[in-house]
């Protein structure tokens, strides 16, 4: 029964129905099975859409090869198959006994021979995108590109730290499963690098151990694992493809199983508890491309052999081999024989407004100076909306050339071609790119051209080719790996390079460099946390790439190293000496006396979101301030929200709502219970230099930021430059970042240089001419918040202190405050809402004003062919003519604007929202009864047309006497108004779908885009632009903190000058990597003395004002003037101030600038402006006055 669909329910109905029939005589045993069939198939139904139907749920089992205490049972028990037809029957230590396991939803799971586990390849059906959970990655990938990465099952194999990382990426980015595979069980040494890893684990398979902390990242991804040896049979196993139902499994306490769509699925025994709920067949077969297998812990040999197996597979298996040893890393790539990329970078494609066409050969195409063309020569573009050339308008990709900032030539003779009368956009199309990669028995030989990162090492991928070749033959020969400080293993290991190196033919490198293997050699066991976190986003982004077609694949071979973080004092062997601690792979590189600086460090590591929750389990697993000195103190002011799940990933949903802070320090102090670690809410800004006094920023070590934006860097960057404190600096921005080391004395500081301004549309396009989406929504924001939040805080406002409130209104008297006055009128008053009915009308009526009665007064005051002063035509580029909307119930962007602007209006006015306006049909109704008055085109009405224009506000010479009137009318209005009448001012949350925010915005935008026949946007993307969301993955992210901490290692140091320290510029997307040296801070020289930005003089024994002129007279300075803040406290030119010589500068500083001192400042800094005996301006450094 329980195969025909019926279920316990089934057996239980009939017999009800059975002694119904013989009380009443009335049912016949057909009409028996028929109800009862029926309600079970609507019982069934019923649970299919109440029961979880997100991609996955939790957990559960499979695949279950034995571990090193069971493999030698005869191996009939292990390809022994169970057919779960019905209800199964077993013992929950059958769950125990299993070595492998599948933690997440599953999709036609069958066990073959050797218990080889048939991934989750069914259910085709494509998979929801939850957009609040994955928003700023889909700013990055786009939905397509998600799409495929949910569909795509990736193998792991070593489950060190650096498969982990990548995993965790993985994992965190939602592909649809993971696959773990480790044979080996938890060392002491591997917490030096695993994040997962506890004390407690020591013993465990690596595998079994990983899989329940990293399906807590997210329960939508199917985690299993493998704990015998990885075999091609695995590998053709995992890409079977399958017809299957639906297996979805949740982990129950009792450690029993809920297995949900379950026809013919081959599994091992185990407790189950059966719900039936409709298995209809909804299986589909898998895109073959939407896997890849990750080896980070194999032999060369092996290596090769599964490479082959994946590249020759039909379709190939997208191959990845990484490995981490010590502070050397290595990545290959091998995508198969033809790999097309769909999008090389990432980028959106660029578009120029034209001009002018010529009719020539080539054709000459200028664009307006708008905005720069960013254009290259070779690119393709397409041409829209040409008037006159309409030949252009065909579709048709055309190649550039000569291309420059305002114009390009074109690749075709368009003399016979119409003429160019108007208008027109060229759009850059990006082409697919076709990839041959060859097997890494191939590449070996032949690796073809290496992607460099650092250019000051240009000659050391080949080395390192060859070092990690030497390395595998080591091991194979000595079945181990070198050992720390041992010259004997380092020789062995130089004379096997030596000997391939001679072996080599043309790839023969000219010096092998003794010195380099020999430290290669010493770490080539240990895997660095930071090497593994900044790998483990590399891999991480080139599976992406692999699964999906987006970004360009790394092609083929990766070296890097690090040999500048050691440090700089030579280290005696015994250094490198194991001390049974879970620093020991650490201290096998770098030493232990290295390791007790890390551990007595005092850092300040600034946020906590993604950056700061990377940072904190890099120096968790460093031992960084995890000794008796040591002290971490975070801070954070925010809290954690769902969109931050899928990248900060010490958050877990049950912390939604939670200080970021709080969550990452105990998240923090789990991954290392030593860790010395302080978590505070507060911002770091001047309004917090009570919290972060001169104690707080004297006792640092180091400055960790982890911020969001610029201006907070900004400070941070004053702080540490004042206290000369090191400052790690990083940033991310979709697959991009950048990392910069601030080092006093030695580099320049983070203020030093800054990025341009982002350039900002003139006001006067913004409002009246757009030519963009970006210009659409930058309006549509503007009328959000005027709407909802800046027009009910004024009404506020003037309700709370009418006379307070009227009096700074009419002292403003300006354009800008009667407008203020004038929209609180209206909104009191003509527009007020008392009824949802009200509401509807209000949207209805601004739809009107908006989308038709403006643009009808804008092309009355405007006429399509209007002229300028110059006789020019006024709608000529980059100005688009518009045309009105008619609005239409049958629209339905037209109904959810209305449903949207009413529905927020409603709350502004605290009026319920009924349910009916979520019905189309009953909105219509609504609408329709909304009197919608003609307009009729005004004359002498002003359009503001300058573009240099930054008000937009219309001035009266009689504003003062309409401020009075509008001021009488509100306190009339304000007599009519209930007792304790207040408005409800709504702030933007970009983040809350509910709350009809973004439809609003969207919806203002997309109607303003169709007025000017400008391509309109989803919601997604209009909160990407209004919202101004920084796209964000975890691999970018990883990669920027690996990156820092190899930094942290030189600045714990202590010994590295600035050739030693490395900024860097990452882009994921092409991939891209430059490393170079910092810069140095400018040096000013005067008289023999010379200093930096750096450097701060101090004056103790709180002086006297003559004695401070003294003081800088001494170093042959004039200070002609001397300020505090913006108070003046000494000039030269201003007599008076000569009585002031002998008075204490504290004294003068309280006095002038009216300020106390708190207790906990102890100086205070004063500006001084000097010149030379020559009468030269000397730039000097602040100059910091001691009075307690």
């Amino acid at each position: 029964m329980l195969k025909l669909g019926l279920g316990p329910g089934f057996m239980i109905l009939v017999p009800i129905f059975v002694a119904i029939t013989i009380v009443n005589k009335s049912l016949s045993l057909i009409s028996i099975l028929m109800i009862c069939m029926g309600i079970c198939g609507l019982f069934g139904s019923l649970l299919y859409f109440i029961l979880p139907k997100k991609r996955p749920v939790e957990v559960v089992l499979v695949e279950g090869e034995g571990s090193e205490n069971n493999s030698a049972k005869d191996s009939s028990s292990v390809i022994k198959k169970h057919r779960i037809d019905c209800y199964l029957e077993s013992t929950a230590a059958n769950i125990k006994k299993n070595n492998s396991s599948v933690i997440g939803e599953c999709s036609g799971i069958s066990r073959e021979s050797g218990g080889v586990l048939n991934m989750a390849l069914g259910d085709s059906n494509p998979a929801e995108i939850d957009e609040d959970l994955h928003s700023r990655q889909l700013a990055v990938y786009g939905r397509e590109t998600m799409r495929r990465l949910f569909a795509s099952n990736v193998l792991v194999s070593g489950m060190q730290g650096l498969g982990v990382e990548i995993a965790k990426n993985l994992v965190l980015a939602g592909v649809k499963s993971v696959m773990l595979h480790d044979e080996g069980v938890v060392e002491l040494w591997d917490l030096s690098s695993n994040f997962i890893f506890s004390e407690n684990d020591v013993g465990k398979n690596k595998a079994l151990a990983s899989v329940q902390k990293l399906q807590e990242l997210n329960n939508a991804v199917v985690i299993s694992t493998l704990t015998t040896e990885l075999t091609k049979e695995h590998l053709s196993k995992f890409q079977v493809p399958c017809h299957s139902h639906k297996l979805s499994m949740k982990r129950k306490a009792n450690a029993e199983v809920t297995i949900e769509h379950c026809h013919d699925i081959l599994v091992e025994p185990v407790v189950i508890l059966y719900y039936m709920h409709g298995c209809g067949a909804r299986g589909a077969e898998m895109d073959f491309r939407n896997a890849a297998v990750v080896l980070t812990d194999v032999t060369l040999e092996k290596a090769i052999e599964f490479n082959d197996y994946c590249h020759d597979h039909k379709p190939p298996i997208s191959f990845i081999k990484a490995e981490v040893r010590g502070l050397f890393g290595s990545v290959f790539c091998d995508f198969g024989p033809e790999f097309t990329v769909f999008d090389v970078d990432g980028e959106e494609p660029h578009a120029g407004i034209i001009a002018s066409i010529s009719n020539d050969n080539p054709a000459l195409v200028s664009c307006v100076d708008d905005e720069r063309l960013e254009f290259q020569d070779g690119d393709l573009v397409v041409f829209s909306e040409v008037k006159g050339m309409t030949e252009l308008n065909d579709g048709k990709p055309r190649k550039i050339k000569n291309a420059r900032a305002y114009s390009f030539t074109l690749e075709e003779d368009t003399s016979n071609f119409g003429i160019h009368e108007k208008g027109g956009i060229a759009t850059q199309v990006k082409e697919p790119k076709l990839l041959n990669f060859k097997t890494l028995r191939e590449a070996i030989k032949d690796p073809g051209d290496f992607l460099l990162s650092d250019f000051s090492k240009f000659d050391r991928p080949p080395l390192l080719h060859l070092a990690f070749q030497a390395l595998d033959k080591f091991v194979s020969e000595m079945c181990r790996f070198p050992v720390a400080g041992s010259e004997e293993d380092a020789q062995k290991l130089v004379s096997i390079a030596s000997l391939i190196n001679e072996n080599s033919g043309d790839g023969r490198v000219e010096d092998i460099n003794p010195k380099l293997l020999q430290h290669f050699a010493f770490g080539a066991r240990a895997v660095l946390n930071p090497m593994a976190a900044m790998f483990g986003g590399i891999v991480g982004q080139e599976v992406v790439k692999a699964c999906s077609g987006k970004f360009h694949p790394l092609f083929q071979f990766f070296y890097f190293d690090s040999l500048e973080s050691l440090p700089t004092a030579n280290l005696d062997p015994n250094e490198f000496l194991p001390l049974n601690s879970r620093y020991d792979a650490q201290i096998s590189v770098f030493g232990s006396k290295l390791q007790k600086k890390l551990e007595d460090a005092n850092l300040f590591v600034v946020g906590s979101g993604a950056l700061g929750c990377e940072f904190l389990k890099n120096l968790a697993l460093m031992g960084v301030s995890c000794g008796e000195q040591g002290k971490l103190t975070i801070t954070d002011d925010d809290v954690i929200e769902k969109s931050n799940l899928s990248r900060q990933f010490l958050f877990r949903d049950w912390n939604i709502g939670q200080a970021k802070s709080t969550v990452a320090a105990s998240a923090a102090a789990l991954i290392n219970p030593r860790l010395k670690i302080e978590a505070l809410q507060n911002r770091v800004n001047p309004e917090t230099e009570n919290v972060f006094d001169d104690t707080f920023w004297e006792n640092l070590t180091v400055v960790v930021n982890a911020l969001d934006n610029v201006n907070a860097r900004l400070y941070v960057d004053q702080r540490c430059l004042y206290f000369q404190k090191p400052l790690l600096e990083s940033g991310t921005l979709g697959a991009k970042c950048n990392t910069q080391m601030v080092i006093p004395h030695l580099t320049e500081n983070y203020g030093a240089s800054r990025d341009p301004p982002e350039k900002q549309a003139p006001m006067c396009t913004v409002h009246s001419f757009p030519h963009n989406i970006n210009h659409c929504l930058t309006w549509a924001l503007s009328e959000f918040e005027g709407l909802v939040e800046k027009t009910p805080a004024e009404v506020n406002a003037y309700l709370s202190n009418p006379v307070e409130y009227t009096n700074a209104m009419m002292k403003a008297g300006d354009a800008q405050s009667r407008e203020t006055l004038e929209s609180v009128l209206e909104c009191l008053e003509k527009e007020k809402c008392e009824t949802f009915q009200d509401c509807i009308m209000w949207a209805r009526l601004k739809f009107e004003d908006d989308f038709a009665n403006r643009v009808m007064q804008l092309i009355y005051s405007f006429p399509e062919d209007a002229s300028t002063s110059t006789g020019a035509p006024f709608w000529s580029a980059p100005k688009r003519f518009p045309h009105p909307l008619q609005f239409s119930t049958t629209d339905p962007s037209h109904l959810r604007f209305v449903m949207a602007a009413s529905v927020l209006r409603a709350e502004t006015f605290g009026i319920p929202v009924p349910d009916w306006v979520r019905n189309p049909k009953m909105l219509a109704e609504a609408v329709d009864k909304v009197v919608v008055p003609d307009f009729q085109p005004r004359e002498g009405v002003r359009i503001e047309t300058d573009e240099k224009s930054t008000n937009l506000s219309n001035a009266s010479v009689d504003d003062s006497a309409i401020i009075h009137e509008l001021i009488r009318k509100l306190e009339r209005c304000r007599e009519n108004l209930p007792a304790g009448f207040r408005m409800k001012s709504i702030q933007f949350e970009k983040d809350d779908d509910t709350n009809y925010h973004m439809d609003l915005i969207a919806g203002l935008a997309n109607m303003r885009a169709r007025n000017y026949s400008i391509p309109e946007v989803d919601k997604l993307k209009a909160k990407f632009i209004a919202g101004r969301i920084i796209p964000a993955i975890a691999t970018s992210t990883a990669l920027a903190t690996g990156l820092v901490c190899l930094e942290l290692y030189k600045v714990l140091d202590g010994g590295h000058k600035l050739e030693g320290y490395r900024n860097t510029f990452a882009n994921l997307a092409l991939p891209l990597f430059s490393m170079a040296e910092p810069v140095p801070p400018k040096v000013i020289k005067h008289q023999g003395m010379s200093w930096t930005v750096w450097d701060r003089w101090t004056l103790e024994n709180n002086p006297t004002l003559r004695e401070l002129l003294q003081w800088f007279t001494d170093k042959g300075l004039n200070a002609y003037s001397i300020s505090f803040g913006s108070c003046l406290l000494y000039n030269c030119m201003f007599p008076q101030h000569r009585e002031r010589m002998d008075r204490k500068v504290v004294d003068l500083a309280r006095e002038v600038a009216d300020v106390e001192f708190p207790a906990y400042r102890r100086h205070f800094d004063v500006v001084a402006a000097c010149d030379d005996d020559e009468g030269n301006d000397v730039d000097i450094p602040t100059v910091s006055i001691y009075f307690r």
